[in-house]
């Protein structure tokens, strides 16, 4: 029983549009081929496929799941790359009243067996034999699991798995049963009702196991059409690149998409995304702020290798660029000469820039999920980029905050959206509650009632509004803490500020009852490489590169400049880094050492790595340790290193000060 309302639905005669098959069938009415409902990139070579072939793929793939005993409130699993079918698989199954339940496509065997079991799931729809091997590995682990069904037939002609399917198989099953029953499917989706689960996106699980949100069709339905008019969005081009597992890609590529009628576009591989957005020139586009850093860091890369005179040029123009937004962040006018100048930087670099970027169509752009560093926040919206810096939640149905245009700030998520209702409780936790609420955690009772106080959900988060009534997040509520004299320790909100940095890809800061804050840090290998390679410095690998001495002295500079910006600030003088440690590997899910959404597993960390924080408390210079590393395969192995320990500045401050 859920502690929050859902939408009220008296009924579900036929042509309601309550759900996202009913609201998608409008769609095929309105635009049927005209206009592209998805757009796949398969061996360099785009496929369009409009809203009435959509729906003939639906049909028949929801006919064929119909014959294999799918029944409404059936549990499927979905798991793959970003796939037109997959989408189609997601709406197949909530036509005949199922819920999907997308998993992690990188997610190891035994992270997918647990949510597979847990969500009771009768039903796997898997991309290719990766995904389908994963599912026969845990299939005697999952009792209830009954089919799985692959799209990509390579490599699995010869399994002998009767409850392996085809879903050209399941889609014929389907026609035949179309031809006895033609008017089934539209029968199954006039059945359907608002307060019907629409899908189960489960926690990245950072203190435990992941709990399953269940999402109704009239959540997201509601959001979907407040957002649309709140950023006045039309005909719009997205791509879907983010895991199919996060609710935001479902919001975007499936809610939003259908609601509003847009193009969701599927690059061919993770590892062409970049190139393929070019290609596309999408009008909308939402990144976490790690691929917003990592294409910054692209284009000073190739600036390094430019002849001068483009490097004069785009320093010159990029430095005027930066002061205007600036002067924009402060509410203070321009002259003219300023936007004249601006103009022509848009002529010969910001207008090339962005074109090259695949960005130069945009007409939103969002990130969410952690700080952005300012310098990388104004660096796109000094291009002409409307990048907008959201507060978003899973049990929320994604958007609670959304700055508006003209008022887009770099150190604020803008005021809450007029849908939600935003709180901060005496102990500084943001509260929400609003119609775009989740209904509770799947088989978890317990774990509902406790989200909730006086019917406003606890999103865990601290944070507060500013005098403007925008909203600012400092850290988790669990994570804020206290070093031993009684400072505020707040180790995201530190983490975050050393991510800003380009060379510094993670980072666990430590100091909860300690004297002293200390961090160990994950470089970027293509940053660092690159930044070692145009100095002549040679590294076998990234254990090899992470403690080259050259490194250190970078990483120590990249850390005193954070140190300095605490320093600034009386409430965060007290935090600021006085030793630290560069990791022999990068922290991986698959080692448990973050989650699939790149949230730091405090708690295993400090477990696993207790040695090497009690070096950083000591007078040591180095500590020796070892590691298990897992591979994409699932093979392991022991990696071990002699890690170095560095004192920054403000380690040396405090001993001269004492």
């Amino acid at each position: 029983m859920s502690t929050h309302p859902v939408p009220e639905d008296s009924g579900s005669p036929k042509g309601q549009l309550n759900t996202f098959p009913a609201m998608f069938m409008e769609a095929v009415r309105r635009y049927g081929d005209k206009r592209a409902f998805f757009q796949e990139k398969e061996y360099g070579i785009w496929q369009s496929y409009g809203w009435g072939e959509s729906l003939e793929n639906v049909r028949t793939l929801a006919a064929g799941l119909s014959t294999l005993g799918l029944k409404r409130g059936d549990k499927v699993c979905i798991v793959g790359d970003n796939r037109p079918h997959l989408y189609w698989g997601m709406l197949a199954t909530q036509a005949l009243g199922g819920v999907p339940v997308p998993l992690y496509q990188d997610s190891i065997e035994k992270e997918m067996a647990f949510i597979v079991d847990h969500a009771e799931a009768r039903f796997v729809l898997v991309e290719d034999q990766e995904q389908a091997d994963k599912m026969l590995s845990i299939k005697d682990t999952c009792p209830r699991l009954e089919w799985v069904i692959y799209k990509d037939p390579r490599g699995l002609r010869n399994y002998q798995e009767t409850y392996l399917l085809s879903y050209a198989a399941v889609q014929e099953a389907g026609r035949e049963l179309l031809k006895r029953t033609p008017g089934f499917f539209e029968d199954q989706v006039a059945r359907g009702r608002s307060d019907e689960l629409a899908v189960i996106c489960y926690t990245s699980g950072t203190t435990g196991v992941p709990k399953g949100v269940m999402l109704c069709h009239g959540n997201f339905i509601l959001s979907s059409h407040e957002l649309q008019k709140y950023e006045a969005l039309g005909n719009e081009s997205i791509m879907a690149y983010l895991p199919m597992a996060w609710v935001g890609d479902f919001f975007l590529s499936l809610g939003l998409a259908i609601v509003g009628g847009y193009t969701v576009n599927c690059p061919e591989s993770g590892s062409t995304v970049m190139q393929d957005l070019k290609e596309i020139g999408p009008t909308i586009f939402f990144g976490p702020p790690r691929i917003w850093e990592n294409l910054l860091t692209t284009v000073m890369i190739r600036m390094e290798d430019a002849s001068w005179i483009k490097r004069r040029m785009f320093h010159y123009f990029i430095g005027h660029a930066m002061r205007m937004q600036k002067k924009i962040n402060r509410h203070q006018k321009t002259g003219l000469g300023e936007r004249l100048l601006y103009q022509l930087g848009r002529l010969l670099v910001y207008g090339p820039l962005t074109d090259r970027l695949g960005l130069n169509r945009l007409k939103l752009a969002y990130t969410a999920g952690e700080a952005m560093g300012p310098d990388t926040f104004d660096f796109f919206r000094s291009l002409g980029i409307n990048l907008k810096q959201i507060y978003a939640m899973t049990e929320a149905g994604i958007f609670m905050a959304v700055p508006m245009n003209g008022d887009v700030r770099s150190d604020t998520n803008g005021p809450p959206v007029p849908w939600i209702d935003l709180k901060i409780s005496p102990s500084g936790e943001v509260l929400i509650r609003g119609p775009g609420m989740f209904t509770g955690y799947l088989k978890n009772e317990e774990a509902t009632q406790g989200a909730f106080q006086d019917g406003y959900f606890k999103t865990g988060d601290a944070g507060f509004l500013d005098k403007d009534g925008h909203l600012v997040i400092i850290d988790r509520v669990k994570d804020v803490s206290h070093l031993q004299d009684g400072t505020m320790f707040a180790p995201k909100f530190l983490e975050n500020k050393l991510k800003f940095s380009p060379y510094i890809k993670e980072a666990v800061a430590i100091g909860q009852a300690r004297p002293f804050v200390t961090a160990m840090l994950n470089i970027d290998l293509e940053a660092v490489g690159s930044w070692a390679e145009r100095r002549n410095i040679a590294f076998t690998g990234y254990t090899d590169l992470a403690q080259k001495s050259q490194v250190y002295e970078l990483v120590l500079a990249e850390v005193n400049k954070v140190n300095a910006s605490l320093a600034e600030e009386e409430r965060t003088q007290g935090t600021t880094i006085r030793r630290f440690l560069i990791l022999h590997k990068e922290l991986d899910p698959d080692d448990e050492e973050i989650t699939r959404t790149r949230k730091v597993r405090r708690g295993f960390i400090g477990e696993k790595y207790k040695a090497l924080i009690e070096a950083l408390y000591s007078d040591a210079t180095n500590v020796s340790t070892e590691a298990k590393v897992t591979f994409e395969d699932g093979r392991t192995a022991m990696v071990k290193a002699n890690l170095e320990i560095r004192n920054t500045a403000a380690d040396t401050g405090a001993r001269e000060g004492a």
